[in-house]
């Protein structure tokens, strides 16, 4: 939905409205309909019961590669802080945008997965490694050579990045009146992931694309998903996160 233009917008009905589903459920509940108690779908709507990792190994072949952990203390963890006055310059975003990218060097290979694929940035489960005294979490796939960067801990420094990018192409506006031009910033509250709760942000645009940088570090920022950000109750825009 956060893709939508004013035109299509324009044509959109939701019935169900602002109605919460514990109401829906109970006004089903009235009309004898058979959905009333019908649990929740887990899995891939259009696909049927099944869930996102089970689909995947349906779907692609096991390829075995190595699971490689970083340490808390790697050195490129030192990252400069934003300036806490000023407009910041665009190498200034693009440097607190980067993803941490890992090499083979970086870490100690502690275990083997059934093909990186499978698994998405910030994921605790499937690993199938223990002995830690916390969870393992994922810090970066690399599916190209098919390794797997793993931290333990939820507060590892490498599942934490203080901000974004949004590729120039990627960036959309629901409303156009609230376009931001090159140069131009103002502050949203922003979503990283489906029902996260809202978080301050200030959207900086540039030639170079979009950035969001946040008021506090954000957990398992992961390319490929959308940044939504709003002004109160309105959706002014979204963008694919590009890193």
């Amino acid at each position: 939905l956060c893709q939508l233009s004013q035109e299509q917008l324009r044509r959109a009905l939701f019935p169900v409205g602002g109605l919460l589903k514990p109401e829906v459920r109970r006004i089903a509940e009235e009309q004898g309909l058979a959905t009333a108690k019908r649990k929740d779908s887990q899995g891939i709507c259009f696909v049927g019961k099944v869930d996102l990792p089970t689909f995947l190994q349906q779907k692609l072949a096991p390829k075995k590669g190595n699971v490689h952990e970083i340490l808390p203390a790697w050195p490129k963890y030192a990252r400069e802080a934003a300036p806490a006055e000023g407009e910041p310059t665009t190498g200034q975003l693009a440097a607190l945008a980067e993803p941490w990218r890992y090499t083979v060097r970086d870490g100690k290979k502690i275990g083997e997965h059934n093909g990186a694929h499978y698994y998405t940035i910030g994921q605790r489960k499937g690993l199938g490694i223990g002995g830690r005294k916390e969870s393992l979490f994922i810090l970066a796939t690399d599916t190209t050579q098919n390794v797997i960067w793993v931290g333990e801990g939820d507060a590892h420094p490498g599942l934490w990045r203080p901000a974004l990018h949004i590729a120039p192409g990627e960036i959309h506006w629901v409303n156009p009146a609230r376009e931001l031009t090159a140069g131009q910033s103002a502050r949203f509250s922003v979503r990283i992931r489906y029902r996260q709760p809202l978080q301050g942000a200030r959207l900086f645009v540039r030639d170079e694309g979009a950035y969001l940088v946040f008021d506090r570090p954000q957990r398992g920022i992961t390319p490929g998903q959308f940044a939504v950000w709003y002004d109160g109750d309105e959706l002014i825009g979204s963008g694919v996160i590009e890193g």
